[in-house]
């Protein structure tokens, strides 16, 4: 007889590890999804710069969420709708403090240090202190990618990161929070809105009496790839990983940012960075082993087959 999670007594290790792949799976898709939504924002940046970029994402994804989703933040407990508001100051302020990091310092340098919030969650929060040799494995590759010291540093670019890292920190563990308490999409189709809010207060004076139909467009085009697919398969994948291994796995993200900047923007890594890659895989490979979250940690089938849109 089963207590209504997923799988039985006798089943249960075999469902976890089963569940672990399939958010492993579901991890890459969204860091796909990210990288090729950063590649594609060039051509906003052109236009209206990163301000405009990163508020046009973040308004049409709270758009795109409110309309499909409908949720209904009134009927959820106090304490799940807090956890879905935070989760939206969060995720608003991931992109907003990256984008201005990068005003003042390199890419390679704010990327390297905006992974230290993964990496960080994967240190902390792993169960098994041995399992800290592939965050460390990681953050080996992901400095050895970015070649943070080829140049001279900011403090204030550097703090920026720093907050970046951080607001990625709770990220993850809030998105794991938000998604094992509500149902389906619901908790992004709240998130998302008060992401959009807090980049209109921050951002939106700059870019709405610049912005045009054309624009508008592109936006909803960027928003589609990053954040609203990427963020969705994270949050269902929160679901099936331990906090840890999805943080460690995230570290793929840089390796995928330099095969597709290679792929499409013919962009030639160096022998550095290749060997960064291999760090990298190695430890995804290695956080994806031991990614599975307990049996008592899964959520019940039910949760997952109710997407929380609600059908007009």
């Amino acid at each position: 007889m089963t207590d209504g999670r997923v799988g039985g007594p006798g089943t249960a290790p075999a469902d976890a590890r089963t569940a672990a792949r399939s958010g492993a799976m579901m991890a890459l898709g969204s860091m796909f999804c990210v990288q090729l939504g950063v590649v594609a924002a060039f051509s906003v940046f052109d236009r209206i710069g990163p301000d405009g970029a990163a508020w046009l994402r973040l308004t049409w994804a709270g758009l795109i969420f409110l309309v499909f989703v409908r949720p209904r933040p009134l009927k959820m407990p106090r304490r799940d709708l807090m956890a879905c508001l935070a989760l939206g100051v969060v995720t608003g302020g991931i992109t907003i403090l990256f984008m201005y990091a990068v005003e003042r310092i390199p890419v390679g340098t704010a990327s390297a240090l905006e992974f230290l919030g993964p990496l960080g969650v994967a240190v902390f929060r792993s169960k098994d202190r041995r399992g800290v040799i592939w965050p460390v494995l990681a953050l080996v590759g992901v400095l050895l990618l970015t070649e943070p010291w080829r140049s001279s540093v900011d403090p204030v670019g550097v703090a920026l990161a720093l907050a970046a890292a951080g607001c990625w920190a709770l990220y993850i563990l809030l998105t794991q929070r938000v998604g094992d308490a509500v149902s389906g999409l619901e908790g992004l189709a709240i998130s998302m809105p008060v992401a959009a809010l807090v980049a209109t207060a921050l951002l939106g004076w700059s870019v709405i009496p610049e912005l045009t139909w054309q624009n508008a467009l592109i936006g909803l085009g960027l928003a589609v790839l990053l954040p609203v697919v990427p963020f969705a398969l994270e949050m269902l994948a929160l679901r099936r990983m331990r906090t840890a291994a999805f943080g460690t796995l995230m570290a793929l993200e840089p390796a995928m940012a330099l095969l597709l900047g290679l792929l499409i923007l013919s962009q030639q890594p160096g022998s550095l960075p290749v060997i960064g890659i291999l760090f990298v895989v190695a430890a995804g490979i290695g956080a994806e082993r031991t990614a599975a979250r307990s049996p008592d940690e899964l959520l019940p089938d039910s949760h997952d087959a109710d997407p929380g849109y609600v059908v007009p």
